[in-house]
């Protein structure tokens, strides 16, 4: 599991895999967030701006993101 620090809270979660390079862009994270590719903490998220927070796991391919925030 990978830690992915944010310095914002809370970050929108299409960013958080744009920015962390698992997608090419913005459009290519709000596509595999609508088609069902993406969990939050164990459970599909289909919400292209879901907040969030620190604590969080996003899981997408088979890897995992574990959110902390730096502050």
């Amino acid at each position: 599991m990978r830690e992915v620090e944010i310095t914002k809270v809370p970050v929108e979660l299409f960013k958080i895999l744009k920015f962390e390079g698992i997608v090419s862009s913005g459009s290519e994270a709000k596509a595999a967030i609508e088609s069902g590719l993406v969990l939050v903490n164990g459970v599909t998220e289909t919400r292209k701006r879901k907040k969030i927070v620190p604590g969080d796991i996003v899981e997408i391919n088979n890897e995992k993101l574990k959110i902390i925030f730096n502050g």
